[in-house]
């Protein structure tokens, strides 16, 4: 229902390419021009600056990338409340997700969610916790699912599901083989852990914090830019890694690592959905409820017993 002029100028607003806006849209660039030059003429104003191959916007296209966001969003709540009306969910919805919920949390609410609502159109970005939460405020996703500690004031935070972080080792490659460590043994043992931004970094420096420890007086040997870099690294190596309980469910069955405890130390955190501040998107909260249910009716285990605890 919404003018398609719109989405046009949104897709290349926020792309700074007509190229990659046509991409996006499944239009063909001639007719990305084509609706550009519509607006710029009904308003008698210049959308972009165009420098050689790049573009940026002008003060007016500016002011209308505002405006488009805010609209375009209304226009998705729209139609989903006038579908409710004849008891049926369709619409949009963008996800937003870290890497760990992404990868290892989503999966099966997600198969579940599109075979009970298969008439919305799902997306989901994979990334890390703080670029969810920048995309979040760039309209450029409805939702987002993050796993950091800190919290932006100007959006909203919901807890969904408790997740434990936890030092492993391979087991093949003859990493720590004590059930449990003191602190002092913990700080010379060479650790590879997440990049820097991600939330399980965040949590990590967070827990640490409270102790009065700093992540530079560790041996930290690398920092690798996801869980399933970790995990391949630790296969081939005795080097401690620290990730989430929901990545290593399955190779922990297979005693393909254990768990060493620190004394006096746990990584905990909480998954939190994360929305803009009074913008409540109905396919948004439908979602949210959904995984609520999803998660009531599976119960989701923290630890679990492998070959070792």
């Amino acid at each position: 229902m919404s003018d398609f002029r719109l989405k046009v100028f949104y897709a290349v607003a926020k792309n700074l390419s007509f190229t990659k806006a046509s991409q996006e849209l499944f239009v063909s660039q001639p007719a990305i021009t084509k609706h550009i030059h519509e607006l710029e003429s009904l308003y008698q104003v210049r959308l972009f600056n165009r420098l050689g191959n790049k573009i940026s916007l002008t003060e007016a296209g500016r002011v209308l990338l505002e405006y488009s966001e805010r609209i375009l969003a209304e226009y998705r709540r729209l139609d989903y409340s006038m579908h409710l009306l004849h008891n049926e969910y369709s619409g949009q919805l963008r996800l937003g997700a870290s890497t760990t919920i992404a990868q290892y949390v989503l999966p099966p609410i997600l198969a579940e969610y599109t075979r009970q609502y298969p008439k919305i159109k799902l997306t989901l970005i994979e990334t890390n916790s703080r670029n969810v939460e920048q995309a979040l405020q760039e309209h450029s996703i409805d939702l987002g699912m993050v796993e950091g500690v800190f919290r932006l004031p100007n959006l909203r935070y919901e807890a969904f599901l408790c997740d434990e972080l936890v030092p492993v080792s391979s087991i093949q490659e003859g990493g720590e083989p004590e059930e449990e460590i003191s602190f002092e043994e913990f700080r010379q043992i060479p650790l590879i852990l997440r990049e820097r931004g991600s939330g399980t970094l965040d949590a990590i420096e967070a827990v640490l914090a409270e102790k009065g420890v700093k992540l530079s007086s560790l041996n930290v040997r690398m920092h690798l830019g996801s869980t399933e870099g970790i995990k391949s690294f630790l296969k081939h190596s005795p080097c401690l890694g620290i990730v989430s309980i929901f990545a290593i469910r399955r190779e922990l069955e297979e005693n393909v690592f254990r768990i060493t405890d620190i004394a006096g130390l746990r990584f905990q955190r909480q998954f939190c959905f994360v929305s803009q501040q009074g913008q409540e998107d109905g396919t948004a909260l439908n979602f949210i409820h959904f995984v609520f249910r999803y998660l009531q009716e599976h119960r989701i285990p923290g630890r679990i017993k492998g070959g070792t605890k």
